[in-house]
């Protein structure tokens, strides 16, 4: 029986709950990251029918613009970036419900009332901020001033703060506006298949939980390498960097899920109740368990100052102290301008702690078994182990079992994370976002290194990073899973 991208859609549609009528208040409506993922996003909820029956989306910024203006502005992001051909009567039924208003109190006030007039029933209101941290203070207490709090829920860009104080000063100013579940701390790398995937595989069977655990793992890898420089993005790095950048907001969180104990249902009180647990968990980050990097030709970039210190690239040694996984070393890596791009966790089994193989047999030669999850757009999961290879004598190679969600039959019509958390804050599902506890225990424990952070250490483009990290890994070795080649699709 052959499944059709159509059936795929209406199941969907039939799976997911259908959210209210919103109107959603978009700010930072002109910036990178609406153009890429939020309006290509919001277009792709619409077309499969995830968005409410009625909905308003207005754009909002410092520009100047009126509702046409906007609408050119949101097909180009269209054209550019979605997925689908954005044409026809979708783009017209779409345009005609985006509007604009600056970002001031009274502008943003009868905009709003203007749109929940027009959709002629009461409405939920989402707040989307796609604005740097330094600005998310204004804008909350922009949208008290409009009094638009009310049946709202408020969506937060990370990183959230930039330190302990920060983020809990931004955490005081948003909770005079709005209350702890009305707020929404986003982290798109939750939202993606490939972290859903994580949890089924680790909570749905039950041959992994006896491993999972200090006995018999050795260590895990977390890596998020990236081949694209800093772009245009100079002035926003410049006050966060790498670490407050990538692994407050991801890293960590993608260890937690890692690292957590089964929670007791899926309900999103559980899981978060979990992930909490294993931050309480956490070790501070010493300075000498990190290591910074800065790709040369940095300071050359627009925005950057000339004698910047800021890091573009972080390795750190990360120490979980439960039953667990004391004694259990997490190694993160992320950095900017590296020699590919990738999200991977590799997690590194402890190897037998006696060999009957003949010397020269291989055993050992190529490491520890892995299993490997690869937590791109298309994930896959890998098993590597021993082998006997084929012929007389006994001689011992790595063999790998592979799984791609590529594979299966609907997988290139999965929705993508932003679009998965979209709907989900819509419908009120907390599952996947963080919340203020879990992000003011991450900065507490960064706060030591943050205090006195290492001289970031210059590394070549296309390279994995300053060699001081062979040091921070020893005697262990960085796994580089890329070199491994996914089979390819039979």
């Amino acid at each position: 029986m052959t499944v059709s991208a159509a059936d795929i859609e209406r199941e969907r549609a039939r799976a997911l709950p259908r959210p209210a009528p919103h109107v959603i208040v978009l700010f930072g409506a002109t910036g990178d990251l609406a153009r890429r993922k939020l309006i290509p996003g919001l277009f792709h909820l619409a077309r499969v029918g995830l968005m409410p029956e009625d909905f308003r989306i207005i754009g909002s910024t410092l520009e100047d613009l009126d509702d046409e203006e906007f609408r050119e502005h949101a097909r180009g992001a269209l054209d550019e970036f979605c997925r689908m051909e954005a044409g026809g009567i979708d783009w017209d039924t779409f345009s005609e419900r985006l509007s604009f208003a600056p970002a001031r109190a009274d502008a943003l006030a009868d905009a709003v009332g203007q749109a929940e007039q027009e959709i002629g029933r009461e409405t939920r209101r989402l707040h989307y901020l796609s604005v740097p941290p330094s600005a998310a203070g204004a804008v909350v207490r922009t949208l008290g001033d409009a009094g638009l709090a009310a049946r709202a829920r408020v969506i937060m860009e990370k990183p959230f703060g930039v330190d302990l104080r920060s983020a809990r000063d931004l955490n005081d100013t948003v909770h005079e506006v709005f209350r702890e579940d009305q707020i929404f701390r986003i982290d798109h790398f939750l939202g993606k298949e490939a972290a859903l995937n994580l949890l089924t595989l680790r909570f749905a069977n039950g041959f992994l939980e006896p491993v999972w655990s200090r006995d018999r793992i050795d260590h895990v890898q977390i890596d998020v390498p990236e081949t694209l420089s800093i772009g245009t993005r100079g002035a926003f790095y410049e006050g966060t960097g790498a670490y407050r950048d990538m692994v407050v907001t991801h890293l960590l969180q993608v260890l937690a899920v890692i690292a957590m104990e089964p929670p007791s249902s899926l309900e999103p009180r559980a899981l978060v109740d979990e992930k909490v647990k294993v931050f309480r968990s956490l070790l501070p980050i010493r300075p000498s368990d990190v290591v910074f990097g800065q790709y040369e030709g940095y300071r050359n970039e627009d925005g950057v100052a000339p004698d910047s210190s800021v890091e573009t690239f972080v390795a750190a040694r990360v120490r979980v102290d439960n039953w667990r996984w004391a004694g259990v070393p997490f190694f993160l890596r992320t950095g900017k301008c590296m020699a590919e791009s990738a999200r991977v966790v590799s997690i590194a089994f402890r190897e037998p702690p006696k060999s009957m193989f003949p010397a020269g047999a291989g055993f050992g030669s190529a490491g520890p078994d892995h299993l490997t999850f690869d937590l791109s757009d298309t994930p896959r999961l890998s098993l590597s182990f021993y082998g006997k290879r084929p012929g007389p004598g006994m001689h011992l190679d790595k063999a790998s079992m592979q799984f791609s969600l590529g594979e299966t039959p609907g997988h290139k019509d999965v929705l993508e994370a932003y679009e998965r958390l979209i709907h989900d804050a819509m419908t009120g599902d907390r599952t996947l976002f963080t919340t203020a506890e879990g992000l003011e225990r991450l900065w507490e424990i960064s706060e030591p290194l943050l205090e006195h952070p290492p001289v970031p250490r210059h590394y070549p483009p296309g390279s994995w990073g300053p060699a001081e990290i062979g040091a921070l890994i020893a005697p262990r070795e960085w796994r580089l899973p890329f070199e491994r080649k996914w089979r390819g699709a039979a």
